[in-house]
């Protein structure tokens, strides 16, 4: 089996970041009554009776900081341990002071990139990065919590919409304020030298070519013309038919038609 250590506190304070030695790959521990047993050196058929009464001997004021500098909460703790809180928060106010300074020395350290440690602060970096997106670099806060190993956790949390988000860096004090190096891939789009560029991009617009002839296009067809038309004579008067001629008294009697016949 692969031994794992506790790295920090997830963002909710409910679950526990720990990390297998050598891979360095990362798990999430839900703690439950067995892990709180363990912790407390109980065992697992023990009463919660029983637990309570154990719960104040156990926890020494030296095991309180020290579960303090590893992330823990005071009110974590004290539900935990189900000690009253004010108990909790008398042995752990140093420790917080040192997880405060610890953040704020971390801000001024310079994140390690691909060609060696920026010029630029982490403070400086991550301020022009969520600015670059549109965030308000001032509604952040800063966390830092002491591993195992000694380094320590630095934990940057901001919001983005409705959405909480929280960023991990490992930080090792030193000359110059020291270095931060990216623990997750939040902390790697931060610290990303192109912070700058759009998280989404738009297609360049296709230039238009107004040069090209356009096309020719059938011209619509011509009105016809109507001739004009011709300008007609007035129709001439019909002739009057005049009345037939009266015979002569003389060819009515000799019975001679009007025209000379018989």
């Amino acid at each position: 089996m692969r031994e794992l250590k506790v790295v920090g506190l997830d963002v909710d304070g409910k679950r526990i970041i720990c990390e297998a030695d050598g891979s360095g790959e990362k798990f999430i521990l839900r703690p439950d009554d067995r892990l709180r047993a363990a912790i407390r050196g109980d065992r697992v058929g023990s009463s919660s009776a029983q637990v309570t009464d154990e719960v104040p001997s156990v926890l020494r004021p030296k095991e309180i900081q020290a579960r303090i500098r590893a992330g823990a909460s005071v009110e974590q703790l004290a539900q935990a341990a189900g000690v009253d809180v004010e108990r909790i928060r008398r042995f752990a106010h140093p420790v917080l002071l040192e997880r405060q300074r610890a953040a704020e020395l971390a801000t001024a350290a310079h994140p390690v990139l691909a060609d060696g440690p920026s010029v630029l602060t982490l403070l400086e970096t991550v301020t022009s990065a969520l600015i670059a997106r549109g965030l308000d670099a001032d509604a952040t806060t800063w966390d830092a919590w002491r591993n195992e190993d000694g380094r320590w956790t630095v934990q940057l949390a901001w919001k983005a919409g409705m959405s909480d988000n929280v960023a991990h860096f490992r930080f090792t004090p030193g000359a110059h304020g020291g270095t931060v190096t990216a623990f997750d891939d939040a902390a790697s789009e931060l610290i990303d030298p192109d912070f700058a560029r759009p998280l989404r991009p738009v297609a360049p617009v296709a230039e238009l070519e107004f040069d090209q002839e356009e096309e020719q296009q059938p011209p619509l067809p011509a009105a016809e013309e109507k001739p004009e038309p011709e300008p007609q004579e007035p129709p001439k008067p019909r002739a009057r038919k005049g009345k037939p001629p009266v015979p002569a008294w003389e060819d009515v009697l000799l019975g001679v038609r009007s025209g000379g016949q018989r």
